[in-house]
């Protein structure tokens, strides 16, 4: 009798163990489904279509950034584009080109590795140019992070957002490679936002040269 009562207190223990487990998976896959269908109200910030003086792409992921600024600058939104990020920044121009774009409007920025890098080695750039206005090209979910980025280091630029398109369902986007992605921005976000609280604190943050107002 002991034998069996083992038996069945091991085997009660392991079906107790697998259901906790499912439970759990439930769990951390409802909490997924809930961050992707949020995405689009929390995560992306999309003006109106206004012209520009430049539209800045960022690399990453390269076929939909490069896409969605070959449209922009067709569509006559700036005369110019400044293509930002290692990587993938060759790419990105030459299928800006492959699409229809002028290789002399475009400018590259190839060395920065983060978006706040995006940022800030693209502000002297575009300080040189005496840009007024920008637009912004990313990923939909990254542009409010994106926007909060260049918002901060080059104030002086009137920046907007018209990011790619979000797919119409939001379980499409779920079940796609950006999953993930899109989850992983919301860590992202609240990294990016402690960090420039705590530069903000330490007064560290504040832009330099043209972008702070002083003469080009």
């Amino acid at each position: 009798m002991s034998i069996m009562n083992a038996l069945v207190t091991t085997s009660f223990g392991r079906a107790s163990l697998l259901l906790i487990a499912a439970l759990a998976a439930t769990l951390v896959f409802a909490l997924y489904l809930c961050l992707i269908a949020l995405a689009e109200p929390l995560l992306t910030v999309r003006d109106a279509f206004a012209r520009s003086d430049f539209i800045v792409v960022l690399g990453g992921d390269g076929p939909p950034r490069a896409a969605k600024a070959a449209e922009l600058w067709l569509a006559g939104m700036a005369p110019r584009v400044l293509v930002s990020g290692d990587g993938d920044c060759l790419y990105i121009r030459d299928a800006m080109i492959a699409a229809g774009v002028a290789g002399t409007a475009i400018t590259i920025e190839c060395r920065s590795g983060s978006t706040r890098e995006n940022a800030e080695l693209s502000a002297p750039i575009l300080a040189q140019a005496n840009v007024t206005s920008a637009t912004l090209v990313t990923s939909w979910f990254h542009s409010r992070r994106a926007l909060a980025s260049f918002e901060k280091a080059c104030p002086r630029i009137v920046w907007r957002s018209y990011p790619t398109d979000s797919p119409h369902r939001f379980l499409n986007a779920a079940f796609s490679h950006h999953g993930p992605a899109i989850a992983q921005e919301y860590a992202k976000s609240a990294v990016y936002a402690l960090g420039d609280l705590a530069r903000g604190i330490q007064g560290t943050d504040k832009p330099a040269g043209w972008c702070a107002g002083e003469p080009a």
